[in-house]
């Protein structure tokens, strides 16, 4: 799937979901030793709702670059750290990207070419399933547990709702 941003002409997000994936901690120590090509955000496709917290972190990540503000390294990585909605990189990575066993995986691409997403598609061992999977699979006690939502917060918004609003508080 590609997004494309009104406020950031030209830019876009390509995103591809996976379940079954047999490769989590090969791909997780490509990205610690900064091997990954092409390079990508790896995020625990459990913790994501719905593509609009995705989009919202997708969007603040954009701007921040537009800034020149980034408070990690890469384009990618802010993703993960925006949609953790945390100050913390470290924390962030560990609640939110892949993890040693990740079975069910979100890769998110800034900008990518078709040569880049065949590359992006071929570095995962899963199988490679509809981003319509999402709300369905999502782990709402582990969302709720991950982010600290309140069964009050949920009585009037939606998982995807809340998260954001975490990723807006973070932001300030």
């Amino acid at each position: 799937m590609e997004y494309k941003f009104d406020d950031f002409p030209g830019r876009t997000l390509h995103i591809l979901l996976f379940e079954q994936v047999a490769n989590s901690k090969f791909l997780l120590e490509l990205l610690q030793s900064a091997k990954l090509v092409p390079e990508v955000a790896l995020m625990n496709a459990a913790l994501i709702p719905d593509g609009f917290p995705l989009l919202a972190a997708a969007h603040s990540a954009l701007l921040t670059q537009s800034r020149g503000q980034l408070r990690s390294k890469t384009l990618h990585s802010e993703l993960v750290l925006n949609y953790a909605g945390s100050k913390h990189i470290t924390e962030s990575f560990r609640r939110i990207g892949v993890g040693n066993d990740t079975a069910y995986l979100l890769l998110a691409r800034f900008d990518a070419t078709p040569d880049e997403m065949h590359a992006a598609r071929a570095l995962v061992d899963g199988t490679e399933v509809a981003l319509t999977e999402l709300e369905a699979r999502a782990d709402r006690d582990l969302i709720q547990k991950t982010f600290k939502l309140t069964a009050q917060e949920l009585q009037v918004s939606s998982l995807a709702d809340a998260i954001v609003f975490r990723q807006a508080v973070s932001a300030c």
